[in-house]
């Protein structure tokens, strides 16, 4: 009789597969509670508010700033500064709210001292809430009180003013602000150059003092001077969270000013010719910061939706030309002609429709195609044979 013997699996070996197996499983079933822990944690918006040192989050459906403060019983003071603002509106995932609490400012403007509550963290913000101008000129510091017991804990913003003088500068009457000392330190900083045929009402060493006048003429040809704007730059700053076309000025721009002066020919009674000679700035420009959007809007729908719904039969010539174009891309713009959009419109204007929209995008070529060529596949072709359409 002949015996069969089946090969035995070794125990450890089985041992060790189920360990793994166990493991395996064990994985699975943490990742998807760890996924599930996440959407539920992530059920609204993750809010981080940073309060005098201290932090605190919250996940919440409030749609402003001060829903989600009140929330998370967090109130303000008149005077505190809340950034981003109270009425911002929450539309992104992720949020970190800062609060500058307000506290005592004792501010110091030559003699006049006066002591405020400000939670303002420079020192124009802390002049402008004492209802003080500062002029370019003038610097300031903000330092520890120097008197706790009498005066309490506090920062103290000390303002040392600008010399404030008349400045003639060939006829032209300006009032002007400077640190230094002479009127030729203050012609320098200035970049005021006087010529061999200017004649100066004091001399270049002569300290320069309040209130004092500083004359300067050009003898000889006549000269003008004109008051003229400078522009101010523009920062954008991009908000990913806000859909592209969106823009709020978060700090208005202000135009500066600047005294010009010109040596000017006249013959017959009319100017005939114009030299720039002099130019002093006399008020710097502001820039302005814009917060812009760049995310994509999203008008829905495939390139094959578009089409369909704009009437079109060809499609096999309609997506050749598209396809050339623009990849079907209605955010597509052209770097050199600034061609845009699915069919490439030129000026960009001229569809109508909004970067994105690539139904009407569609719409409009559709029109245009048919107008022009009468059909997809002559504009097809003419594409073929000129390279474009």
């Amino acid at each position: 009789m002949k015996i069969l013997s089946r090969p035995k699996t070794p125990v450890g070996f089985i041992v060790i597969i189920s360990v793994v197996l166990a493991a395996l499983f064990a994985l699975f079933y943490i990742s998807r509670a760890g996924a599930a822990d996440e959407t539920a944690t992530r059920d609204g918006r993750l809010v981080t508010f940073h309060d005098r040192g201290a932090q605190r989050v919250i996940v919440t459906k409030s749609d402003t700033v001060q829903a989600a403060a009140r929330e998370a019983g967090i109130s303000f003071d008149k005077n505190d500064i809340v950034e981003p603002g109270l009425d911002e509106k929450l539309v992104a995932t992720d949020y970190t709210v800062n609060i500058y609490r307000a506290r005592p400012v004792i501010v110091t403007d030559g003699m006049v001292r006066q002591k405020i509550m400000t939670a303002g963290q420079t020192p124009e913000k802390i002049a402008s809430d004492a209802g003080i101008t500062l002029h370019d000129e003038d610097k300031t510091s903000v330092q520890p009180v120097r008197d706790v017991v009498e005066e309490g804990a506090g920062v103290e913003l000390l303002i040392a003013r600008a010399t404030s003088f008349t400045l003639v500068l060939y006829g032209e009457k300006t009032t002007v602000y400077t640190q230094k000392k002479t009127v030729g330190e203050m012609l320098s900083e200035k970049k005021i150059t006087i010529a061999e045929d200017d004649t100066v009402s004091v001399k270049k060493s002569d300290p320069l003092t309040e209130g004092m006048i500083v004359e300067i003429w050009r003898n000889g040809k006549q000269t003008i001077t004109e008051e003229q704007d400078i522009a101010f730059e523009t920062e954008k700053i991009q908000d990913a969270d806000r859909e592209i076309g969106f823009k709020e000025v978060k700090t208005p721009g202000v135009k500066g000013k600047k005294s010009v002066s010109y040596e000017v020919e006249m013959k017959n009674g009319k100017e005939v010719a114009r030299k720039e000679i002099q130019s002093v700035v006399t008020t710097q420009p502001k820039k302005q910061v814009e917060i812009v959007g760049v995310k994509m809007k999203s008008f829905g729908g495939s390139c094959n939706d578009w089409m369909t719904a704009a009437g079109i039969t060809d499609l096999a010539n309609a997506s050749y030309l598209i396809g050339k174009e623009s990849g079907c891309n209605p955010y597509s713009v052209n770097k050199s002609s600034g061609a845009c959009g699915v069919g490439q419109a030129l000026p960009c204007s001229k569809t109508g429709c909004e970067m994105g929209d690539g139904a009407c995008q569609t719409a409009w070529m559709n029109s245009y195609v048919l107008g022009r060529y009468g059909s997809w596949a002559s504009a097809a072709n003419h594409h073929r044979q000129k390279g474009w359409y």
